[in-house]
């Protein structure tokens, strides 16, 4: 073969050519992720280095607890309470316990909440987080136990209490036991308060029913990431109970800040900053200036 042919340019290929299905398992499955606001593709360990916001968009994908574990509190700060605690069936609901073990199994948690001891920025809390991964974080007796107990532990060491809500509302399948944790948990956060502890609440998107209504909506501060569902009753119910449209943003973090629901709505990379400045300043006669922009 002349030696100028090794130099010369091959010819392209005027067909595609289609790939195998050994070729297209050799793309690791979850390796993207598409925005469902903007509807843009990233690398999800990208999105996942972000804390799950969109980079496009700044749209707030959903964490489950230990990735807002991870995200939040100190590295090697925390101490898990009441780990092993699960639910039973009082009621006898059919079918009840076996869906209670394929989320522990699915999700490697016991229930929808997780609770401990914590620094946030070497300062001491109890956090307590709720996990929509689990019977999409509803409320049962353990999760009302799980964060009362946290409570109180916050309440014996006089440090600050943080919770973090993402819940359907409460456990149809444990009946008024799931509702009466509304009032024990209103109760312990009343105590906690009288005793001139600080409370802060975050409403991670959704948090409603019972929630919401709640030790949700009980925090000195009260504070949402952008975008989130808050609310008591579905938007259709709503509209057909009082027979009239109801706004676009209705039920929005943004919607509830504007009508004063809210103390503030914070981007989850500022959050950390924001939550750490608050328990700085946690004195007698402190302000918090970016509460006011």
């Amino acid at each position: 073969m002349p030696i100028k042919d090794l130099f010369t340019k091959s010819k392209k290929k005027k067909y595609a050519t289609i790939p195998t299905e050994a070729a297209k398992q050799d793309v690791p499955e979850g390796i993207m992720t598409k925005c469902p606001s903007c509807k843009k593709i990233m690398y999800s360990k990208e999105l996942i280095k972000n804390l799950k916001v969109c980079v496009h968009c700044g749209y707030h994908h959903p964490m489950n607890s230990q990735e807002r574990l991870k995200s939040f509190v100190d590295e090697g700060s925390f101490v898990e309470l009441d780990r092993y605690m699960i639910s039973e069936n009082p009621l006898g609901f059919p079918d009840y316990i076996e869906k209670l073990e394929k989320d522990r199994q699915k999700t490697n948690l016991n229930e929808a909440v997780v609770t401990g001891v914590c620094k946030v920025e070497g300062h001491d809390a109890v956090v307590a987080v709720m996990d929509s991964t689990f019977r999409m974080g509803s409320m049962g007796s353990v999760v009302g136990e799980k964060i009362t107990r946290a409570i109180e532990k916050a309440g014996e060491l006089s440090i600050p209490f943080i919770i973090f809500t993402a819940s359907g509302g409460a456990r149809m399948q444990e009946g008024v036991l799931s509702l009466m944790q509304m009032a024990k948990t209103s109760v312990a956060l009343k105590k906690f308060s009288d005793e001139g502890n600080l409370i802060i609440s975050i409403m991670t998107h959704p948090t409603t029913g019972g929630v919401s209504a709640s030790f949700a909506s009980l925090g000195d501060f009260n504070f949402a990431e952008p975008g989130a569902l808050i609310g008591f009753a579905g938007r259709r119910i709503i509209e057909q109970t009082i027979r009239e449209e109801l706004p676009e943003d209705f039920q929005t973090a943004e919607f509830l800040l504007k009508h004063g629901q809210l103390d503030a709505v914070i981007s989850r990379d500022d959050l950390r900053e924001k939550i750490s400045t608050l328990l700085d300043i946690h004195t007698p006669g402190g302000e918090v200036e970016w509460l006011e922009n």
